[in-house]
């Protein structure tokens, strides 16, 4: 098995590296090719949040609904871009919000 990849910043990426991941900083535009390797590479893909919020919709999408590899979403260091709300969008699905 291979170990885990984590796209985000320089730092975090250190820290990663540190506990054994795989890890890559893509610059801005390059978001979507970054993970697109990520996703061919490893069983878990971490995503720092402006990682994430670099790659368009349909993409972030569809790596987030597969099965296989687990992609997450993980808190950037500067806190730049906030994590999706996981059970705002649960009780909207749900219908549980009116």
């Amino acid at each position: 098995m291979t170990a885990p990849v984590y796209l985000g910043d320089e730092v975090s990426a250190a820290g990663y590296r540190l506990a054994g991941a795989q890890v890559r900083t893509p610059g801005a535009g390059e978001e979507a090719a970054a993970l697109a390797w990520a996703l061919s590479q490893a069983p878990l893909v971490l995503l720092s949040s402006v990682v994430a919020a670099g790659i368009g919709g349909s993409a972030l999408r569809r790596a987030l609904s597969a099965l296989q590899p687990l992609v997450l979403i993980v808190p950037d260091l500067q806190g730049q871009v906030p994590l999706p709300d996981l059970a705002a969008r649960l009780r909207t699905q749900l219908g549980l919000d009116a």
